[in-house]
């Protein structure tokens, strides 16, 4: 291990492997990195601020393979709060009190691999600032499989010093420019001008001919893992199913299950039929054998949240796999994902689902801004610590919401493109046919929804929530009749506060009925 100390992210103050010196290492600190991580490629750089002090005896449980790279902010992040103008994803809004996945690095202490680092290096090396420069790695790394975390554990107790360096607008459109599409800065000088009442126009426009790494690619080399201890066949996994008449489709669902390699113990289905007099439509289920235990609720309520809480309560395994009632999966699904989920320390598995005649959009392993609560794996230690939120029945958002919640218990969310599933989309059934709207078609509608205000309320930072009101009243501009631009503006601030004030109804109305 290498340990890189610096002062205020500008002057090196000492270079060190395994509490020996390392001489011959001077010169601008980036320059410095790149020289050791050539020299020891093998090695975990941590770099430091002078005055913090490293928690050695966790290093190796916070970088448990090569493709992690982790910091801790002393005090601020070197990106600052405003990147919530352009950005809306959770890694913008880490929680500093746990592990949380994020881009957003800290020259206060962390580290990354030296081989890792070296695979950005054709790309970054001009990059002259250390703190641009980790926050660069960092923001193209999670795109292309490397796993980056804020993590309060790698720091040995706290500290008071600003060790950053000085944040300025310059720097964050530089950023926003390189990492971003262009179009992004153009939102960015106006929420700084609105929000901030900022005009830095030679920021702009010095920022709209940097060079871009927007979708950069970058090959990182295969993660060296130990060889875990196989406990595969002492763990168990749960799957649980709301269904809302697909009976067929179902059964295929549970074909496939029983076809697995590694063979669920408890499949929970819940089954809804808003029809009063109905009955259930699974016969299959006590007519056919199925060589795990089904257990079967039928109910006329309907929803998928409250069925999937329903079902969490009966979950008992080491994993919960959330599968919709209308998916096709091969027989090594279930054992290929949670060897998966131990090879790499994974916390939760986002699975790829491809409808038919789709291709696989993202081809690489990555840290997910979302959850899909109808393809995904999470150990129970987590799933059964939350529920679903009741306040999203019958619309959108419950899953992402979910996510949020299991990311504010420590828990990542790990897409895997190599884990299909084929999602049918049946034609009949599903939970999102309920409207909520009973609203005459001729009064203002909210916007954006009610529930995804809720979201935006629950999950957004101050920036983050400015900044997607701005683009929403943008975007929609051209989707609506209205062309006066002033009209337009007062129609959609109505149309917001007619959504937050529906916001609030559900708030109040779902207090307490679900987490």
């Amino acid at each position: 291990m290498i340990i890189i100390s610096h002062h205020h992210a500008k002057k090196l103050v000492s270079v060190t492997r395994n509490n020996s010196d390392l001489t011959g290492y001077s010169g601008v600190l980036t320059q410095v990195f790149w020289r050791l991580c050539e020299d020891f490629p093998e090695e975990l750089i941590i770099w430091k601020e002078k005055s913090v002090e490293v928690n050695i005896a966790d290093v190796s449980a916070i970088f448990p393979h090569s493709l992690i790279m982790v910091s801790y902010p002393a005090t601020s992040y070197f990106i600052g709060d405003e990147i919530g103008y352009v950005d809306q994803l959770p890694f913008v809004n880490p929680d500093r009190e746990l592990r949380y996945p994020t881009w957003r690095m800290s020259t206060d202490v962390g580290g990354i691999y030296g081989k890792v680092a070296l695979q950005f290096k054709t790309a970054f090396k001009d990059i002259r600032g250390f703190g641009y420069l980790l926050n660069s790695i960092a923001k193209t790394g999670q795109q292309n499989s490397l796993f980056c975390y804020s993590d309060p554990a790698l720091m040995q107790g706290l500290q008071n010093e600003n060790s950053l360096e000085p944040r300025n607008t310059s720097a964050l459109f530089s950023f926003v420019g390189q990492h971003f599409k262009k179009v992004r800065l153009l939102l960015l000088f106006f929420c700084l001008l609105k929000y901030e009442k900022k005009f830095p126009l030679f920021s702009l426009v010095k920022a709209l001919f940097r060079s871009s790494f927007f979708r950069l690619n970058v090959e990182l080399p295969e993660p060296e893992v130990s060889e875990p201890v196989n406990t595969l066949d002492l763990e168990k996994i749960d799957v649980i199913i709301p269904t809302l008449g697909r009976p067929e489709y179902l059964k295929n669902v549970l074909i496939d299950l029983k076809n697995q390699q590694k063979k669920p113990e408890k499949v929970i289905i819940v089954e809804q039929n808003p029809e009063p007099n109905s009955s259930s439509e699974l016969i299959y289920l006590k007519t056919e054998e199925w060589p795990f235990r089904i257990i079967h609720y039928f109910t006329h309520q309907t929803g998928a949240c409250n069925a999937r809480n329903i079902a969490l309560k009966e979950v008992s395994s080491d994993y919960v796999f959330f599968a919709d009632d209308d998916i096709r999966f091969e027989e090594n699904f279930l054992l290929k994902g949670l060897s998966e989920m131990q090879k790499l320390n994974i916390d939760a598995l986002n699975l790829n689902t491809l409808q038919p005649g789709e291709t696989t959009e993202f081809s690489k392993l990555k840290q997910w801004g979302a959850f899909a609560s109808g393809a995904s794996i999470v150990p129970s230690k987590y799933a059964k610590k939350v529920n679903f939120s009741l306040a999203f029945e019958h619309g959108f958002g419950e899953d992402y919401d979910y996510g949020m919640k299991l990311r504010n218990l420590g828990c990542d969310i790990i897409y895997h493109p190599d884990l299909i599933l084929q999602h049918l989309k049946a034609p009949t059934g599903g939970f999102r046919n309920i409207s909520n709207d009973v609203e005459p078609s001729r009064e203002l509608k909210p916007k954006p929804s009610p529930t995804f205000m809720l979201l935006v309320k629950r999950h957004y930072n101050t920036c983050m929530i400015r900044g997607y009101k701005i683009n929403l009243f943008l975007k929609f501009y051209n989707k609506q009749t209205i062309k006066n631009p002033f009209k337009y503006l007062l129609v959609m601030r109505n149309r917001w506060v007619i959504s937050e004030n529906k916001c609030a109804d559900l708030e109040r109305q779902f207090e307490g009925k679900s987490n």
